[in-house]
């Protein structure tokens, strides 16, 4: 039996969002999808885009369908998936000077 590497790939899953929170009902709407993110293991990275990490691209699969499964009625939604190594090479800037954050990273997942 032959075994794809990309299979084992950790891969990261990027939800970027721009939701409409001017009626009640739709503010509403955006709580939910935003705890949803939050129960499914996603963490924020900005105010409308939430990460995750997963161990395989099947993983990875999995959460974007529990996401379809969890869309709000308006608004938009974008799916994005990174290698590991595609992410490590993301570049992140801080304040006025444009500092280069600390190298620290929050907690990992050991698979």
């Amino acid at each position: 039996m032959q075994v794809r590497i990309s299979q084992y790939r950790i891969m990261w899953v990027f939800v970027l969002f721009d939701l409409p929170t001017v009626l009640q009902k739709e503010r509403k709407a955006y709580t939910k999808f935003r705890k949803f993110l939050l129960k499914d293991g996603f963490m924020m990275h900005q105010y409308s885009i939430y990460i995750r990490n997963c161990a395989s691209m099947e993983s990875a699969e999995a959460h974007i369908k529990r996401v379809e499964n969890n869309l709000p009625e308006f608004g938009k939604v974008t799916i994005i998936t990174l290698t590991d190594k595609q992410f490590g090479m993301m570049k992140n800037f801080y304040g006025v000077e444009r500092k280069k954050p600390p190298n620290k990273i929050g907690q990992v997942e050991m698979f």
